[in-house]
């Protein structure tokens, strides 16, 4: 295990133990009682481990991504059970019942809601398992650690759960389930006005469901406007706990002059605090090879000994201004890709190809004309070549007329110049019982300076040997050190960085535009972690709407409907407001984690959602009128769904203030769901009932008439104050 992804893991596991403490505090705070909350939270190790069982048997390791999975899975783990509990503890308080017979009434009114909730957050992240690409890989690994605690947790919420609370629970008298002393007597207080101050704003809004649908459709567009103009990207770059310095001499510098630039540079990091090593390779760099080029990878000191300002993005800038000083040689200091294989460093990887046979100086003119218009562009910083630069090279040119004339055919030139220049093959011998080669090659005296080319000989038809400066001469050129072809084309590789404040996104967005001021002929590619990127890019909508369709397809096969499941899925863009904001806010792109957390974000708004209908449904099916029933079930309904949205957004706390090691990766999966599930719980428990009797007034007629024919009021019915 390399020591960022120990870091890493190590720094997971800490988040896990701290979201878990969190989710804990919440649900003592609404439960407030010790063994209410033992419950909910016995869950978590257990379906933990389960995950953790399945994930092996699966053929996945525990990394980064799984933990980070489990992480999500934190709040929702508890989430089954919380509403088992808090429903057997509601029952108990208000009607007295032993815990036994509350636990088995309490199952009867929420089994359905637990199977519809489970059923939308596993049914939302199985689309995230079938995408292909590097994308695909890591929306795999979130889709299955986040699916299998879900089932887990819905299985031990349906068998565990209740057999806990009828053996656990204590009797308590009616109208006595709360402490009425202290904190928690003021927290009830505060939490029952703030419950029938929320029952007279929803009988408010509900009357006027024609305004606030005009409301929500403004937020609706809003937010779609929004999510497209996110500046996008792929994986968040972390500190990976090294960083590479290329060091690039003029091509016709020689390995002792780019030596002197190498101690200079060594220098200069070793006086540089947060570095802890620095091992150089000359002669070799990820752009090339040749006596101009050096390597640099820079080992930097543990994330726990370095300061805020020594994180590898920010030495990556002290090491660059001081770079600037070195004139015998081109430094430059590099953070190393976020994925292995997808290119050599952090930046994106671009491809101008020759793709109308212009020829290697048009070729090179578009790329001194592209580089100039980035140069003078806000949006991106460090574009350059990544390759060696031209070099000078001797031109033989050879009169094909006079060799004609003097009997040498150009084969016989060729294959003397590389006899001479190379080497060939003659045959092997016998030498003291073992084979040994023939190698023929000219001796190093006479290949040492470019005048040496025209002694050499080349046999005739007629047998005679005629020599070269009989029909070639030498000049001096400049051209390629690298030929380069990229999908069959002449090409040259170009890297960059976005400048500060903008995204990887933005930087492809801006080469692109740039691009298309070249003249005719000439096209490009992304290839590397950019090709990547425009790939989940243009997955990520169809990512969206897949995960969409295959909740409501799921919603209405379990309630034989197609009126209930459009209830519950109208909330989703109120929970994407939040997320949108949320990543806005912190300046973070619309990148694979920002993907992961909107995914989440939708099986959570539903879950809210469901929360309330599925309650609505049941009283509206007992002839309950409908705004009656919707807003009793929300009145029923509050309470939990404040308790489960706070544990699952405290829970998701400390990847929001994440540090150290995979520190941006944990903020940017964080940013998203943390703002995301605020909105899906402030706002939904006010739309909620509002989209359900829209809904059943238009499309849902039927149920409606039938909760309107006369029938005997049932036992089981709730008297919870309107």
């Amino acid at each position: 295990m390399t020591p960022v992804i120990e870091a890493s893991v190590k720094k997971v596991l800490l988040t896990l133990g701290e979201a878990v403490l969190l989710v804990f505090l919440v649900m003592f705070l609404f439960l407030q009682n010790i063994r209410y909350t033992i419950i909910p939270t016995l869950v978590v190790p257990i379906a933990l481990l389960g995950t953790c069982a399945v994930l092996l048997a699966m053929g996945l390791s525990i990394n980064v991504l799984t933990m980070f999975g489990m992480v999500l899975a934190i709040g929702i783990l508890v989430d089954d059970a919380i509403v088992v509990v808090e429903n057997v503890e509601r029952i108990m308080d208000e009607e007295g019942l032993p815990p036994k017979e509350a636990t088995i009434k309490a199952m009867g009114q929420i089994s359905g809601a637990v199977i519809g909730i489970t059923l939308v957050l596993t049914a939302v992240f199985v689309p995230m398992a079938f995408f292909p690409g590097s994308a695909g890989l890591m929306y795999r690994q979130f889709s299955a650690s986040i699916v299998v605690s879900v089932a887990f947790s819905a299985f031990l919420a349906l068998s565990l759960t209740p057999a806990l609370c009828a053996t656990m629970l204590k009797p308590v008298e009616k109208g006595h389930g709360h402490p009425r002393r202290g904190f928690f007597a003021w927290f009830n207080r505060r939490l029952d006005a703030t419950t029938s101050r929320y029952t007279k704003i929803t009988r408010w809004m509900i009357a006027r469901s024609v305004r606030f649908m005009a409301v929500y459709l403004a937020l609706v567009v809003g937010v779609g406007f929004a999510l497209w103009k996110m500046p996008g990207g792929f994986v968040p770059i972390d500190d990976q706990g090294f960083i590479m310095v290329d060091v690039l001499a003029p091509s016709e510098a020689s390995a002792s002059r780019t030596l002197d630039a190498v101690k200079t540079v060594e220098g200069q990091l070793a006086k540089t605090p947060g570095i802890d090593d620095v091992t150089f390779i000359t002669g070799y760099s990820f752009f090339g090879q040749g006596p101009m080029t050096a390597q640099a990878f820079v080992t930097l000191k543990d994330w726990s000994k370095r300061g805020p300002d020594e994180t590898a993005d920010a030495l990556i800038e002290k090491s660059d201004a001081a770079f600037k000083a070195i004139r015998d040689a081109q430094v430059s200091a590099l953070a190393p890709p976020p994925i292995d294989n997808l290119g050599t460093t952090s930046g994106f990887s671009f491809r101008l190809q020759d793709r109308g046979q212009r020829g290697y100086e048009a070729l090179m003119a578009a790329k001194d004309t592209l580089i100039a218009a980035a140069e003078k562009s806000p949006v991106l910083s460090n574009v350059s070549v990544e390759g060696l630069p031209p070099a000078p090279q001797i031109r033989l040119d050879i009169n094909r007329e006079k060799a004609a004339a003097l009997g040498v055919t150009f084969r016989d030139i060729n294959a003397t110049l590389s006899t001479h220049l190379g080497s060939s093959y003659i045959n092997d011998f016998p030498n003291r019982g073992r084979m040994q080669r023939v190698i023929v090659q000219a001796s190093e005296e006479t290949r040492a300076k470019p005048e040496d080319l025209l002694t050499y000989s080349v046999r005739n038809s007629a047998g005679e040997m005629v020599p070269f400066s009989s029909f070639a001469r030498i000049s001096w050129a400049l051209g390629p050190t690298q030929v380069v072809g990229y999908n069959g084309y002449p090409a040259i590789r170009l890297t960059g960085e976005p400048a500060q404040g903008y995204s990887s996104g933005d930087a492809i967005a801006e080469m692109e535009r740039l691009a298309r001021i070249l003249p005719s002929g000439f096209g490009y590619e992304w290839a590397g972690q950019s090709y990547q990127e425009k790939l989940a890019g243009n997955q990520a909508g169809f990512l969206l709407a897949l995960s969409i369709l295959f909740v409501f397809l799921c919603l209405a096969a379990l309630y034989e409907s197609w009126s209930i499941p459009l209830a519950v899925m109208l909330v989703v863009p109120l929970g994407v407001v939040g997320s949108v904001a949320a990543a806005n806010i912190r300046g973070l792109p619309n990148d694979v984690f920002f993907t992961v957390g909107l995914v989440t974000i939708i099986g959570l708004s539903a879950k809210n959602a469901i929360l309330i209908i599925e309650f609505a449904k049941d009283l509206l099916a007992r002839g309950r009128p409908l705004e009656d029933a919707t807003i009793e079930a929300a009145y029923l309904r509050f309470r939990p769904i404040l308790m489960t949205s706070f544990a699952f957004i405290l829970g998701g706390v400390p990847l929001v203030i994440a540090s150290g090691a995979s520190a941006k990766s944990q903020q940017a999966l964080g940013t998203g769901v943390f703002g995301g599930m605020i909105t899906a719980t402030v706002l939904a428990v006010f739309w909620v009932p509002i989209f359900f009797v829209v809904v059943m007034r238009l499309l849902g007629r039927k149920h409606i008439a039938r909760a309107e024919q006369p029938r005997p009021p049932s036992e089981s019915e709730s008297t919870a104050p309107l």
